[in-house]
């Protein structure tokens, strides 16, 4: 005779393990859902909060619908999901979309921008890559004032961020046999010079030698046509920027010195908050006063306003170049940097041999 406790039907456990009772939660007695159809869903977690599925997305039914387990909790949003906005080119009006939305699309620059509204991409520098510029310039001119060798110094550094600042410029980065190079045209150049009395023609003659090399170069480049062509102009331009800053190192002293000084003037006068063609005539007169006080130190005299007027020019050309088309702040501390001094460098030889 069996002597237990009549129990309710369990079903058999073929590893011998006896059914577990559900535990009754702290402070609360145990009713089964079978004498209790609510308990189910007291003990069951109820969803409170919104996230972002409940507000940007329709829940998705399935292709074959099932029946609901009594046992499992429904989600219910307290708010009605909105409707998803309608993607790019598609039209916000038709059904099915709702309005249009910028939420998760990335910032448009002031460039593109520019360039949508039809206006020119051009973007300064500004006055932190023009305070470098002011800041090397004077380099150079101090230098020149001690020596050759000591010229050297700030030289080197200018040639070096030209030809890196110029193949950022285009678009290439990183290129380091390209920026390298060209750098290694630089200081031939710079050899050369010293080992022919600063002679010109050490420039000119390596600039036809890299040329050569570079043109070299591409042609065993596996890329497309186009892109060989590309890097071709690319590395050619920004070994000739780097050969011909060395200008400087050809140039008398004397005219270093002004025309130097005459682009750290100029360059920070570009840089003040006005209009462009003001801005230019500001900055070239600045440079002519600047020319005139650095001649009274030197040789030059009165004629140094002259110098610094047509270095000035030179070098705005430059600062124009480092503006054009999508600069990044990159391009704005390296070729917004070099390339107003890099320009200057052929005006400060010619000029300082003519009003010598």
């Amino acid at each position: 005779m069996n002597d237990q406790p009549n129990r309710p039907h369990q079903p058999y456990d073929p590893y011998g393990q006896q059914p577990q009772a559900p535990q009754a939660w702290p402070g609360q007695g145990y009713q089964g859902y079978d004498e209790n159809p609510q308990a189910a869903q007291q003990y069951t977690q109820q969803w409170q909060g919104q996230t972002w599925e409940t507000q940007n997305h329709q829940p998705v039914p399935s292709a074959q619908a099932q029946a609901p387990d009594p046992e499992t909790a429904i989600l219910t949003p307290q708010s009605p999901p909105q409707r998803p906005a309608a993607p790019a080119g598609a039209d916000a009006s038709a059904p099915g979309y709702g309005p249009a939305t910028v939420g998760g699309n990335a910032r448009l620059t002031d460039a593109q921008r520019a360039r949508a509204e039809g206006r020119s991409p051009v973007i300064e520098p500004g006055m932190q890559p023009a305070a470098l510029t002011a800041l090397l310039g004077l380099l150079l001119a101090g230098a020149a004032a001690v020596g050759t060798y000591a010229l050297l110094v700030p030289l080197v550094v200018l040639q070096a961020v030209t030809a890196a600042g110029w193949f950022r410029l285009n678009g290439m980065w990183p290129a380091r046999q390209g920026i390298a190079l060209g750098f290694a045209g630089a200081l031939a150049a710079d050899a050369a010079l010293l080992a022919s009395g600063r002679s010109p023609s050490a420039i000119l003659g390596t600039l036809g030698v890299w040329v050569l090399l570079a043109l070299v170069l591409q042609l065993r480049s596996h890329a497309d046509p186009d892109e060989r062509m590309y890097g071709l102009m690319a590395t050619v331009a920004a070994s000739a920027l780097a050969i011909v800053a060395g200008g400087y190192l050809a140039a008398a002293a004397d005219a270093v010195t002004v025309g130097a000084v005459a682009v750290a003037v100029a360059a920070l006068a570009r840089a003040l908050p006005l209009p462009t063609p003001a801005s230019v005539v500001v900055s070239l007169l600045a440079a002519a006063g600047a020319g005139i006080a650095a001649g009274k130190v030197t040789d030059l005299g009165t004629s140094g306003a002259l110098l610094g007027a047509g270095v000035a020019a030179c070098a705005l050309i430059g600062h124009r170049v480092a503006s054009y088309d999508y600069p990044s702040r990159f391009v704005h501390f390296t070729a917004g940097v070099a390339l107003p001094l890099a320009a200057a460098a052929p005006a400060v030889y010619v000029l300082g041999r003519a009003l010598a």
